[in-house]
């Protein structure tokens, strides 16, 4: 057992290394990439509290002043250093070449499915003040409740091989967009404005196909089904999507009928709902039923997947 964990932590202090070297040509001075192999260090150590002291004696060093000039003074491009990462990510976890196919049989079509997938999601992260960026009492799913804190969209890229989180935004409220004052104290460019999450997601899934990211389908919860901008990129994409969308979403029905998403859901009959588990969550395994059936109205290997638990419907195309 203890060889097994030395070549563990020899393994790991190797990718760390080569994480470093890869991100170290954005910053132009020899000093810096090293202060920036530190940081990175720091920031994927078990450190529980990562204030300027923490990181220090995490990485060897009698005070946190390096790493706190690199961090407040070092100039660098965080959208390059982004770029970096998701070609490590492709790298490691994606292959143009690898035939990432499973089958699927709805109303007994075969499909052929791939496996490589882009998911968004909006976390949020609890605040205590009113400085950062973007803070304000909004709902925050981590938190199940109404709290004060950030939200981020980010998409994550999953293959069989496993997933990892290829992209950020932090969602910018309206308070903050229109407020000039709080805007200069936390140093906000100019550029950055009032954007809705499916907005920023659209944009994220973009940059990813732009670049060259093996992708057979894009997944997400109401937030982004409910958005038509965010279905229809999928489509002129030519990328599957399985998206929530309310029970009061309008959809395609057998027959050419639009009816409201849980109208819908009642026509299945008792016999195609089935029990599976989405895996475990904060309050255990989620377990809920499921029904599927094609879907009029879109183009061939579309597919309708309800939720009973959620009261969340699913529509799916590949």
């Amino acid at each position: 057992m203890a060889v097994v964990q030395v070549r563990e932590v020899r393994r790991r202090v190797r990718e760390v290394a080569a994480a470093a070297a890869r991100i170290g040509p954005r910053f132009r001075r020899p000093e810096l990439r090293g202060r920036a192999g530190q940081y990175l260090r720091g920031l994927i150590s078990r450190v529980e509290r990562q204030d300027g002291w923490q990181l220090a004696e995490e990485v060897g060093e009698a005070k946190p002043t390096n790493l706190q000039r690199f961090i407040a003074r070092a100039r660098w491009d965080a959208d390059e250093v982004r770029d970096d990462l998701r070609s490590d990510v492709v790298e490691r976890l994606g292959d143009p070449a690898a035939s990432y196919e499973s089958v699927l049989t709805v109303d007994e079509s075969v499909l052929t499915v791939d496996e490589s997938v882009l998911t968004v999601d909006e976390p949020g992260f609890l605040k205590k003040g009113t400085k950062s960026v973007g803070v304000k009492r909004m709902d925050s799913g981590a938190a199940g409740r109404v709290e004060n804190c950030q939200i981020g969209v980010f998409p994550a890229y999953r293959t069989p091989r496993g997933h990892a989180l290829i992209d950020r935004e932090l969602s910018f409220p309206k308070e903050w967009a229109e407020d000039a004052d709080r805007r200069a104290g936390a140093k906000v460019p100019d550029s950055v404005a009032l954007a809705t999450k499916p907005a920023l997601a659209r944009a994220m899934i973009e940059r990813a196909l732009d670049a060259g990211v093996p992708c057979g389908w894009v997944a997400g919860d109401a937030v982004y089904g409910g958005d038509f901008r965010f279905r229809r990129l999928r489509e002129d994409r030519g990328v599957g999507d399985v998206v929530a969308v309310s029970k009061a979403q309008r959809v395609w029905a057998p027959g050419l009928r639009q009816l409201k998403a849980e109208d819908d859901a009642r026509e299945f009959a008792g016999e195609a709902w089935e029990e599976l588990s989405c895996g475990s969550g904060t309050k255990g395994e989620r377990r809920s039923r499921w029904a599927s059936g094609g879907a009029a109205g879109r183009r061939s290997g579309s597919a309708r997947l309800w939720n009973t638990t959620t009261g969340a419907s699913f529509g799916g195309r590949c």
